[in-house]
């Protein structure tokens, strides 16, 4: 299934006690269901190294408090620091080679001879051994979404163990998938102090009254969709991201979309907390240079670095938009 059509993706996290209880009331089940040990061990373990100049990229991966462990890069710039921090989520795209840590890694490059020092996963989705649940409302999509809320949570706290990252610039940037947990995030987690969410969906309340998502209960089952509905109606990342602040959120979104289409991207923008900003590409799901240039110049603004060379940050290759995958 395409990103761009409605998978009826509902999200999880792990969520301060405080703000649950302002959102979603006493319910045990949601605080017990987003506990994590943040103190306990990450167990980073490191498995290769490549150097780009004097930039190091770090191939390793670290325990999930959800199961298995969590393949990541980090890139980590020349000196001692402190530096800014960034974390990257891929996209989901299912033909696309860069469904991965790879998405982002020239441009976390560029970022590093500046000062950044970039945290690059794999989601659950694009690890070894893992296996798609094909079947529409299926509870690995829950499953999953939740342990890569957490999964982000924790390479915060691996950031933020080190000496050299100064705490105070940390940022998210997440794309399609990852774009809406960074939803999550902005509402859960207040070490982050910026975000670049790029042509993810925002809003179930808002995505169940299209046309589009009514037409998917009708193939699904409506009293299917409607009980799985209900089941996970407090997992809207609409409900999260409206509590963003005090960080401010850049909405980056593309023009040329079929679900995730303009009208529907200022809808999301709506919800969002101030102070955010929001702009649209003409660009299919990929999105394009522009938006590239925007979201370094939005990171280097709120993290306190100095741009990288205009030549540089043209350098970095686009992303290829791949066709659409067969229904």
């Amino acid at each position: 299934m395409s990103e761009e059509s409605p998978p009826a993706n509902f999200a999880g996290c792990d969520y301060a006690h405080h703000l649950l209880n302002i959102f979603f009331g006493q319910d045990g089940s949601v605080v017990h269901r987003f506990n994590y040990a943040q103190k306990a061990p990450l167990d980073i373990k490191e498995v290769g190294i490549e150097h780009r100049g004097d930039i190091e990229i770090l191939d390793i991966s670290y325990a999930s408090r959800k199961g298995g462990r969590v393949p990541a890069y980090l890139v980590v710039p020349k000196g001692k620091g402190p530096f800014a921090g960034v974390i990257w989520g891929h996209w989901y795209w299912e033909n696309s080679a860069f469904r991965n840590r790879k998405e982002f890694l020239d441009e976390a490059v560029v970022l590093a001879g500046n000062g950044v020092m970039s945290l690059l996963t794999d989601g659950p989705i694009a690890r070894p051994g893992h296996v798609e649940n094909q079947e529409p409302l299926n509870e690995q999509q829950i499953t999953d979404l939740i342990q890569q809320i957490v999964d982000m949570r924790r390479g915060a706290d691996l950031l933020l163990a080190r000496k050299d990252l100064d705490p105070t610039r940390l940022a998210y940037v997440g794309h399609s998938y990852n774009a809406t947990v960074g939803g999550f995030l902005s509402g859960i987690d207040k070490r982050f102090k910026a975000f670049v969410l790029m042509a993810g969906g925002l809003s179930n309340d808002s995505d169940f009254k299209s046309q589009e998502y009514q037409k998917y209960r009708q193939k699904v089952g409506a009293e299917k969709f409607d009980a799985f509905a209900a089941k996970y109606a407090w997992l809207d990342p609409g409900k999260f991201v409206s509590h963003a602040a005090p960080a401010e959120v850049f909405l980056q979104y593309a023009s040329q979309e079929k679900f995730l289409n303009p009208e529907r991207a200022r809808r999301y923008a709506a919800i969002v907390s101030n102070p955010k900003r929001f702009k649209l590409y003409d660009a299919p799901h990929s999105l394009n240079a522009e938006a590239r240039r925007d979201r370094i110049a939005f990171l280097a603004e709120k993290l306190q670095f100095k741009p990288p060379q205009t030549a540089l940050v043209a350098s970095i290759p686009d992303l290829v938009q791949p066709p659409e995958p067969a229904p």
